[in-house]
């Protein structure tokens, strides 16, 4: 009996006895009978792409509202058991966060939340000011009057939320504040480089947080920004802003005193030992 496969499927034929000549045999049972044949069917492309976005948003919202501290270890199995997800799609994640300098990658370490430095603690937001005075100047020139009772509206949205207790819902709000001000203005360049530095301040905001400081934007200096775009006057509403900028950036210890080094030298050849 000899046996061929035509189309994966397996045909038997057996010599009938006389030269040149064979018969089939009866019919297998079809292929589906042996299901250990069969490769398990690829996931579509659509739904591995899906989770991969829910994945990247969580771990994202999670450095905004303060809930992953810098230098809290992300260990990829813990991760893909909380997500329903893989490995795989995990690791993808976590190095485009890293791009975004959300996550450090650390050879044979893993990779952990970001832990900004003191120097890039002050290069944010001296970029924040620049970026969002420009924001705040083309939003009062330009702002029609639907959408500054949005900007009111959204302030007391964030404000009822803080008085309620609901702390991540008013951190939302408080970033949605800044984004609605860029999208406002009309740059989307602009708002695109925002929102980068939005997603980094939180860090910066945890690593150096002084004692007794608000993890919060002000909800009356929010207030008093909208005021001074009301006026039209540009001057004023920019001063507004950076005021508010300059007031987080406050509550932070960013002082050169965090990043001092011991002199060896100097501290053993004292003792003269």
């Amino acid at each position: 009996m000899h046996a061929y496969f035509v189309n994966n499927k397996e045909i038997a034929w057996a010599h009938a006895g006389l030269p040149g000549m064979c018969v089939p045999l009866p019919r297998r049972q079809p292929l589906r009978a042996y299901p250990h044949a069969l490769a398990a069917p690829a996931e579509p492309s659509r739904i591995a792409w899906k989770r991969t976005k829910t994945t990247d948003r969580r771990i994202y919202d999670a450095v905004l509202d303060h809930r992953l501290q810098p230098g809290t270890k992300l260990k990829e199995v813990a991760l893909a058991d909380a997500f329903g997800s893989n490995r795989g799609v995990v690791r993808k994640v976590l190095t485009r966060l890293a791009y975004d300098r959300l996550v450090a990658l650390r050879p044979n370490r893993g990779a952990v939340v970001a832990i900004p430095s003191v120097e890039e603690g002050r290069d944010l937001f001296a970029a924040r000011r620049a970026a969002e005075a420009a924001i705040v100047e083309a939003v009062t020139r330009n702002i029609a009057r639907a959408e500054l009772k949005e900007l009111r509206a959204l302030a007391e949205s964030e404000r009822e939320a803080y008085r309620c207790g609901e702390v991540r819902k008013g951190l939302k709000l408080s970033l949605k504040f800044h984004r609605q001000l860029a999208a406002i203005a009309g740059n989307g360049v602009l708002a695109e480089f925002l929102d980068q530095l939005i997603a980094r301040t939180p860090l910066v905001v945890l690593a150096y947080r002084g004692r007794g400081a608000d993890r919060t934007c002000s909800i009356d200096e929010h207030i008093e920004i909208i005021d001074a775009i009301a006026t039209g006057n540009v001057a004023k509403a920019v001063a507004a802003m950076t005021s508010h900028l300059e007031s987080l950036e406050g509550q932070l210890d960013l002082s050169d005193a965090t990043e001092t080094s011991t002199d060896l030298f100097a501290l053993f050849a004292a003792d003269g030992d």
